[in-house]
C-alpha cells in the first residue's frame, strides 16, 4: 500500500490519550503493562481510559488505585492518581470529591480488596450516595497473593484456600457485591459486565463510560461490577479463561443492570468554593495584629526542647489528657508536636498509652519507643515501658516506693504515690494532672502561659480547672523538694 493509499484511512483504535506515551515501572519495558497475558485488567483499563477521553475530563480525573493485582495505576493513566490502603478506596475517593467537587473521582478495585477488606467502606459510600464511581473487576480469587479464596469465589471453585472447592458450609456463599448494593437507597446506577467476549466486551464499554458520565452530570454514585478471566492463577489459557467467564461465572454472577435511578436523580449543585487563607483567621476569629505577634513570641519554649514523652497506665487514669496537655502546649509554644494514642478494648481499667512528641525540629516519626521521659501511673505500665527508657532519661512513677527490680543507675526516677496527693488535693482523679507537673519541671522549657492556655482549651469545667491547676503547681513543687540540686 502506498503512503497516498494509507492517507485515505482513518486511525479507529489507538492509544487512549489518558494513558502515558511511555510506562515507566521498568525501564526495559515502557511499551507494555505488567499484567499476565489474558488478564482483563488490561481490557478494563483501556475501556476506562476510551471513556474518561470521551468525555473530554482528563484534567480533572483523579483515580484511587487500589492494593492487588493492578497496583500500578499510577504508571499507566495521565491523570491525578492516589493511593489507597487495602480496602480504603471508597474512603479515600469520598474525601477526594469532597474537598476537590469539580474533579471526577474514580476508584478501581478488585473483588479482594472490595467485597473483603473493604466491604464496610463500600458499602457505607453507596449508601451514602457519594458522587464517585467505582470499577469494581471481580475474578473471583486472591490474585496477586498467590490464588486464596475471596468473597466472591464460585461454590466449588479450588484456591489454595480451598483446596477441594469452596464449601457454603465451610466458607459461605459467594458474595453478589451488586445485587447488596441495589438495595440501598444511595446509589444512581450499577450494573454488571463481563469480559468473555467481544460482545460482553462492547457492552462493558458502554456501562464504564454511563457510569463516569454519570458522575459528570453530578447524578451521584455509580458502580460497573466487570467479571474478568485471571489465566495464570486459574490455570488455564487466556481463550479457556475467557470462556470460563461467559460460561461458568456468569451463572452465579448473571449480568444485567441491577439499579438505574438515572431518570430520576437530580444532578447536584457544587458547594462553594473554599475560602482563601488569608480569610481563614477572620472567620475563626483569630487575632492577627502586632499584639498576637508579641504574645506568640512571649509563648515561645525558653530553651531548646526535644521530648520524646511516653506516657502510660489503666484507662480512667487520664492517660490520654495528660498527653494531650502537654502537646497542646507545646503547640501554643510554637514547637513541632505529635501526640498518638494508644489504648485498649476496656473504657475503664484496661491498659492504656500515649506518645508525645516536642521538639524544636520537625519530627521525624509520632512513635516514642525510646522514651527520654516515661510517666508510668502503675506498676504493669513501668515494667512494661522501663527498659526503654534512654539512658540519662527520667521515670516518673505513681507508687510509694520504686521496685528494686527495677532500678537503672543510668537514669533519674521520681516515685511518689501521686494519686493519693491528688485525693488530698480534692480528687484522686486529678493525679494526672500532678503528675504533669513533675514532667514540666523535667521537660523545663514550656512557659506557664502555653501551659495555662492548653488546659483550659481541653478542661472547660471550672472546678477541674481550678483542682488541675492546683495540682500542677504541687506537682512542680513535689518535684523541686525531690531534687533541689537538679
Amino acid at each position: 500500500m502506498s503512503s497516498e493509499q494509507f492517507s485515505e484511512y482513518t486511525v479507529v483504535h489507538g492509544r487512549a490519550k489518558s494513558f502515558y506515551e511511555r510506562y515507566d515501572r521498568k525501564p526495559e519495558l515502557q511499551h507494555q503493562t505488567h499484567f499476565c497475558p489474558g488478564c482483563g485488567h488490561g481490557i478494563v483499563h483501556k475501556l476506562l481510559a476510551r471513556a474518561i477521553d470521551e468525555l473530554g475530563i482528563q484534567d480533572r480525573t483523579i483515580l484511587v488505585g487500589p492494593v492487588g493485582c493492578s497496583v500500578f495505576t499510577y504508571y499507566y493513566f495521565d491523570v491525578g492518581n492516589v493511593q489507597a490502603a487495602h480496602g480504603r478506596c471508597p474512603a479515600v475517593a469520598t474525601a477526594m470529591k469532597r474537598s476537590r467537587p469539580a474533579g471526577i473521582v474514580i476508584g478501581y478495585q478488585g473483588d479482594g480488596d472490595l467485597s473483603a477488606i473493604g466491604s464496610a467502606e463500600i458499602l457505607h459510600a453507596a449508601n451514602r450516595g457519594e458522587n464517585i464511581t467505582i470499577i469494581f473487576v471481580n475474578n473471583a480469587i486472591y490474585s496477586m497473593t498467590g490464588g486464596q479464596a475471596a468473597p466472591t469465589t464460585l461454590l466449588g471453585q479450588t484456591s489454595t484456600t480451598t483446596p477441594e472447592g469452596r464449601s457454603a458450609t465451610t466458607e459461605g456463599y459467594p458474595l453478589h457485591v451488586s445485587e447488596l448494593l441495589a438495595t440501598l437507597q444511595g446509589p444512581v446506577y450499577i450494573e454488571r459486565v463481563g469480559l468473555g467476549d467481544n460482545k460482553q466486551i462492547a457492552q462493558a464499554n458502554r456501562a464504564i463510560h454511563r457510569a463516569v458520565e454519570n458522575q459528570v452530570k453530578g447524578l451521584g454514585f455509580s458502580l460497573i461490577e466487570v467479571l474478568s478471566p485471571c489465566p495464570t492463577i486459574w490455570k488455564m489459557s487466556a481463550v479457556d479463561s475467557q470462556h470460563w467467564v461467559r460460561d461458568v461465572m456468569e451463572k452465579t454472577y448473571p449480568l444485567g443492570v441491577f439499579c438505574d435511578r438515572t431518570k430520576e436523580a437530580q444532578p447536584r449543585r457544587l458547594p462553594p468554593e473554599p475560602p482563601s487563607l488569608e480569610a481563614i483567621p477572620a472567620i475563626l476569629d483569630i487575632v492577627n495584629d502586632d499584639s498576637a505577634e508579641a504574645s506568640s513570641a512571649a509563648n515561645k519554649a525558653t530553651k531548646p526542647i526535644d521530648l520524646h514523652v511516653r506516657v502510660a497506665g489503666f484507662g480512667g487514669q487520664g492517660v490520654l489528657l495528660l498527653g494531650e496537655v502537654l502537646a497542646e502546649a507545646g503547640l501554643e509554644a510554637g514547637l513541632e508536636v505529635s501526640w498518638l494514642p494508644s489504648y485498649g478494648p476496656e473504657m475503664r481499667s484496661g491498659t492504656s498509652n500515649c506518645h508525645v512528641r516536642l521538639s524544636d525540629e520537625t519530627i521525624d516519626s509520632p512513635l516514642v519507643t525510646a522514651p527520654n521521659i516515661l510517666v508510668a501511673m502503675n506498676e504493669p505500665s513501668l515494667r512494661k515501658f522501663d527498659k526503654s527508657v534512654r539512658p540519662g532519661g527520667w521515670i516518673i512513677y505513681n507508687g510509694e516506693t520504686f521496685p528494686t527490680d527495677c532500678v537503672r543507675n543510668d537514669v533519674h526516677v521520681l516515685a511518689l504515690p501521686f494519686t493519693q496527693i491528688a485525693h488530698e488535693l480534692g480528687s484522686a482523679r486529678a493525679g494526672n494532672m500532678v503528675m504533669l507537673g513533675a514532667l514540666l519541671e523535667v521537660a523545663n522549657g514550656l512557659p506557664q502561659s502555653s501551659i495555662d492556655a492548653a488546659l483550659r482549651r481541653l478542661v472547660r469545667n471550672t472546678k477541674w480547672f481550678e483542682l488541675d491547676e492546683l495540682a500542677l503547681s504541687r506537682g512542680r513543687e513535689l518535684f523541686r523538694e525531690s531534687f533541689q540540686e537538679v
